[in-house]
């Protein structure tokens, strides 16, 4: 119940990672902050079902290791990243493609010497080691494939202009991603001079990977932004599930700051109203919630366009690829978008002994048959003994950002109200951090209070 020792002078609206993220720079600062939350939990999108010792991701979101956020945000200190597999494994042509991720710090002219190295190396065999570029995935045969140097890149000129592409996106600093002229991300890839092999084998499959977008249709700043996060870092996941995230944030929060179960039906400059406890007073109030949700207790504030996004999850008798690798679709010839041995990433997800593969739909729930038969191509071995866990669709995953997008959209609608989320940045974990920390620095500055710096310490990662 809320008494009126829980009233504050910051009431937030939402316990997604964007609210918590703000809660955290408010407290910080000796704000007292209250967050209510409507759901039984916290996390929002960000949620994580319990089905016979799996742990199965409603949304999925990939993380990237070089996510600023994940490291300047206070209560992720004891955040676990496991990542994937070092580079990307790209299905195309009956065959599976190891592509090499660009390292930190490397130069363009080091990825154009890279980058010619890998398409003259020899290929590996996928059988007793990771699989390489231009092997075949497991059980399926190398006939009527395609010859090596070819899909999904190009030849190796195609792959030195990615790894230089790559490479000069890893060092350009976002300031300066933003400030690039705007064209949807297709028009702008073609513009470089990238292949639309090159684009269509990787980029495309990558981005869709990255942003729910196989269209390309995101502001080319928007997937740059994506592209610089990759090309810096390893993709990965949270050790335990996607709740784990915004779970830490919680409980990291003094105790009695977050309330769930608290349905707020209208908001102001100077209170709260909810459902269940009436009207609760403070000096701001801070919008949290998912666009809709927003736009639904503030009309008139913009609602974006949303990706579709279906995530499928199976057990299978054994592990159908060989370590933690994220493998792509890139002719798109079925309805997975991507798709892991997530148990091979996060051993937590699975009970011991068991396998656990997540795949992504971009889209609505295809029919359950489809589904297996395009996994057992991707994975060249049957899967009709794979068992279906759970199948979570949501219709508004994440939001558009088509051109023109403005990731830094304002969080400050007038003194005394605030709105964040990744609908007022970049439609990522990152975004959503971001927009979480910026609402409260604008509260703060309307305080008149500066806010408390701390710098993140590096996250521990997991081998």
């Amino acid at each position: 119940m809320l008494e009126p020792a829980h009233h504050a002078d910051v009431v937030i609206v939402g316990a997604g990672a964007a609210g918590l993220a703000a809660a955290h720079r408010l407290t910080s600062a000796g704000v007292p902050t209250l967050v209510l939350e409507a759901a039984p939990c916290v996390g929002g999108r960000m949620s994580t079902d319990k089905v016979d010792g799996f742990r199965l991701d409603r949304i999925g979101q990939l993380l990237t290791t070089s996510y600023p956020e994940l490291r300047r945000t206070p209560g992720l200190d004891s955040l676990v990243l496991r990542p994937f597999a070092p580079g990307l494994l790209v299905h195309s042509d009956g065959r599976h493609h190891r592509v090499a991720e660009p390292l930190p710090g490397r130069s363009a002219r080091g990825a154009l010497t890279a980058a010619r190295a890998l398409a003259s190396a020899p290929r590996m065999a996928s059988r007793g080691g990771t699989p390489a570029r231009g092997t075949a995935p497991r059980g399926a045969s190398s006939r009527g494939t395609s010859s090596r140097g070819t899909a999904p890149l190009g030849g190796p000129l195609d792959q030195a202009r990615l790894g230089a592409a790559l490479a000069r996106l890893a060092a350009t600093p976002v300031e300066r991603l933003l400030s690039r002229p705007e064209l949807p991300a297709a028009q702008a890839l073609s513009a470089r001079g990238l292949p639309s092999r090159t684009i269509d084998g990787f980029l495309r499959p990558l981005l869709s990977a990255l942003l729910c977008d196989p269209g390309l249709t995101t502001s080319s700043r928007c997937a740059d932004l994506a592209l610089h996060a990759f090309a810096r870092g390893r993709l990965c996941v949270p050790e335990g599930g996607a709740e784990v995230l915004p779970e830490l944030l919680a409980a990291a929060l003094p105790p009695g700051t977050v309330r769930t179960g608290v349905r707020v039906t209208a908001v102001s400059t100077t209170s709260v109203t909810t459902a269940e406890h009436g009207e609760v007073a403070c000096r701001a109030v801070l919008l949290a919630t998912d666009a809709r949700a927003a736009a639904e207790l503030l009309p008139g504030l913009r609602v974006p366009p949303f990706h579709e996004l279906t995530v499928v999850h199976h057990t299978a008798p054994e592990p159908p690829l060989e370590g933690p690798a994220l493998l792509l679709d890139a002719d798109r010839a079925g309805p997975v978008a991507h798709t892991a041995v997530i148990s091979q990433v996060d051993p937590s997800r699975a009970p011991a002994d068991r396998v656990l593969v997540s795949s992504t739909v971009l889209g609505p729930p295809p029919d359950e048959r489809t589904v297996r038969a395009h996994l057992a191509a991707l994975y060249g071995t049957p899967t009709d003994r794979w068992e279906l866990l759970a199948v979570h669709h949501t219709r508004e995953a994440v939001p558009a950002m088509p051109p023109p997008h403005d990731p830094r959209r304002p969080v400050r609608l007038l003194a005394g109200l605030y709105v964040c989320g990744d609908h007022r940045d970049t439609s990522t974990v990152q975004g959503a951090l971001h927009s979480g920390r910026r609402a409260a620095h604008a509260v703060l500055a309307d305080f008149g209070l500066a806010p408390a710096h701390a710098q993140g310490a590096p996250l521990p990662a997991a081998a």
